[in-house]
């Protein structure tokens, strides 16, 4: 596969320089915020009333 554009930049600041710029990175290897999905309920709830019309009729 091709490299990004990042990747060809960071890899050449590398051989030039020399500053390896990955190793500012954070230690940390995987994401550390919650990723919760809905529960059942809450799908339903927001399912129910996403298709519902906006205004009241007069």
């Amino acid at each position: 596969m091709s490299q990004s554009k990042a990747k060809k930049q960071r890899m050449h600041v590398k051989r030039t320089v020399g500053k390896d710029v990955e190793k500012n990175r954070q230690s940390i290897s995987f994401s550390t915020h919650e990723r919760v999905t809905k529960t059942k309920n809450e799908k339903l709830e927001h399912d129910y009333s996403k298709h519902k019309k906006q205004y009241k009729d007069d």
